[in-house]
């Protein structure tokens, strides 16, 4: 690909875009700018008007991607309904889907040990769709007294651990990790098993 120097049409957008191919073949730590930059067709000095370096490349691929998970997860939840618990589950669908159809934002935001401590607009993005699933765990417990409920928070966090569980050991395509059961299926039954357990939702009859 011949190089264009300064004169993209959309150079960070194309960077972006040859930052999350790159983080999907080898990973979020095994490619360089230079490579970026390559397959943007683009000059390396040329990533750095938009970007410090590889890191600012992976964050902002991650932000991308929080943005994109926010959306995708406050769809999911649509308000609560037509459940409760219906909504509550259909946000562990969206983030089984969230992580097949887009891989690189997924490594980037999840695997990449980006910090959001250093990066405020990145820890917003990060904290919209937690709170998502906060808002569904606490009104999926909003029937039982405020003073013996779980805290939402605390079994929202299993639920999101739970989650990405399923999607690294069964949902990734990861060699020899073939699922006996639907991903979907597993993290159903798991969030109904867990949910039971706490008295949130009524034993099958």
């Amino acid at each position: 690909m011949p190089k264009r120097g300064y004169h993209h049409g959309n150079l960070k957008q194309a960077l972006i875009e040859a930052t999350l191919k790159l983080i999907e073949d080898k990973g979020p730590t095994g490619f360089t700018v230079a490579e970026a930059a390559k397959l943007a067709g683009v000059t390396p000095a040329a990533v750095y008007r938009h970007f410090e370096g590889r890191e600012a490349l992976i964050a902002e691929c991650a932000l991308q991607g929080h943005r994109i998970f926010g959306d995708l997860m406050e769809h999911a939840y649509a308000d609560g309904h037509p459940t409760a618990l219906k909504a509550f589950e259909a946000t562990g669908r969206a983030y089984l889907a969230f992580a097949r159809k887009f891989p690189g934002h997924y490594m980037a935001m999840f695997e990449s040990g980006v910090n959001l401590q250093a990066n405020p607009v990145l820890a917003t993005a990060a904290d919209r769709s937690r709170g998502v699933l906060e808002q569904a765990a606490l009104k999926l417990s909003e029937h039982i007294p405020e003073d013996k409920r779980p805290p939402a928070t605390m079994f929202s966090s299993h639920i999101w651990a739970m989650s990405h569980g399923v999607v690294e050991l069964f949902a990734r395509g990861t060699p020899g990790s073939k699922a006996p059961y639907p991903p979907e299926d597993l993290l159903e039954a798991g969030i109904g098993i867990y949910l039971r357990g706490l008295g949130l939702i009524e034993p099958d009859s």
